[in-house]
């Protein structure tokens, strides 16, 4: 009897422990949001929603913005979340995302905070797709087209300036005091991506028709808004392995087409465009696909500026 009292009183003490625990972290919780002033917590995926949105969100009085991924991490096909971002996530209002497919991971952060409201700033964007003839992966001893869009649409400048007005409305939509700085900002930066697009629309009269070869999937925006022909694909990436066969048909497709520009991302593609420029004689140039910065808001007109100076070069090179 004695004994059972004793576990009675143990019980009791252990229980009162675990909700003190409870307690406590949800008044720190409570204590957090009243330091910042019960303001709204938005989270972006990766960086070209990041800095769309900080282009957006600048000077609001009610807007935590934080990043999830590290400026360097690149695009996110392959990446796992870890548990500080888990943690982020947990104390955000609103998620912005690129969407179609670059976020692999959505479907667990949707299990794990349904209350989270996620928002694809791609939505309603036509996608290029990737069931061209051009466009071929090889896995194992099959070769074959992908069956889904290449979602890497912030490549072209008409179509990044509609994501960062989703993003104005989707964080108007959060915080309706604000809605007007919103739009105010959106239309000025989408302003300065309109001047990004007018240099696209001159580099256009010397590119179009031209064949290309590209190395990395998100350039086929950039040649789509050039209006290039696309002779062929290998998007490569840090997981990306390039067999002899896919090396060697890209290679007889810039044989045959005498003039024909190849496009590659310097971080994945430097080896394989060695290997181009020397059993072929083309020159190969290299552009930014612009999923890595410092973090400045101005980082994505700065890096597509230097972009246009390349593809000036190059087609100035093939125009001789």
């Amino acid at each position: 009897m004695k004994k059972n009292k004793y576990l009675f009183v143990c019980y009791m003490l252990l229980a009162i422990v675990v909700a003190s625990g409870i307690f406590t972290r949800t008044y720190i919780s409570l204590e957090e949001r009243q330091k910042d002033g019960a303001k709204i917590h938005v989270v972006t995926s990766f960086y070209p929603i990041y800095i769309a949105a900080l282009n957006v969100a600048q000077n609001s009085p009610d807007i935590v913005l934080d990043n999830l991924s590290e400026p360097q991490t690149g695009c996110l096909h392959d990446y796992q979340l870890t548990p500080q971002d888990m943690i982020l996530l947990s104390k955000a209002d609103l998620f912005l995302v690129n969407g179609n497919g670059i976020e692999n991971f959505l479907a667990d952060v949707g299990a794990a905070y349904p209350q989270l409201t996620i928002s694809q700033a791609s939505q309603g964007i036509e996608l290029i797709s990737t069931e061209e003839g051009f466009w071929r992966e090889e896995h194992g001893d099959e070769t074959h087209a992908h069956q889904e869009g290449n979602a890497h649409a912030w490549m072209d400048t008409r179509l990044y300036a509609q994501m960062v007005q989703k993003i104005a409305d989707d964080l108007a939509g959060a915080d309706p005091a604000n809605q007007e700085l919103y739009q105010e900002n959106a239309q000025r930066y989408c302003e300065k991506v309109q001047q990004l697009t007018n240099q696209m629309s001159e580099l256009k009269e010397l590119a179009e028709g031209m064949p290309v070869v590209i190395l990395h999937e998100a350039f086929a925006y950039v040649t789509q808004q050039l209006g290039m022909q696309n002779l062929y694909c290998l998007n490569l990436d840090e997981e990306r392995q390039v067999s002899a066969r896919e090396a060697a048909d890209m290679i007889d497709e810039i044989t045959k087409r005498q003039g024909t520009i190849v496009f590659a991302e310097e971080l994945y593609g430097k080896d394989i465009g060695n290997t181009v420029e020397t059993e072929t004689g083309a020159k190969v140039f290299y552009l930014d696909t612009l999923v890595r910065g410092d973090g400045q808001k101005d980082s994505y007109l700065d890096m597509t500026r230097q972009n246009i100076e390349t593809l000036r070069s190059a087609l100035g090179q093939a125009n001789k």
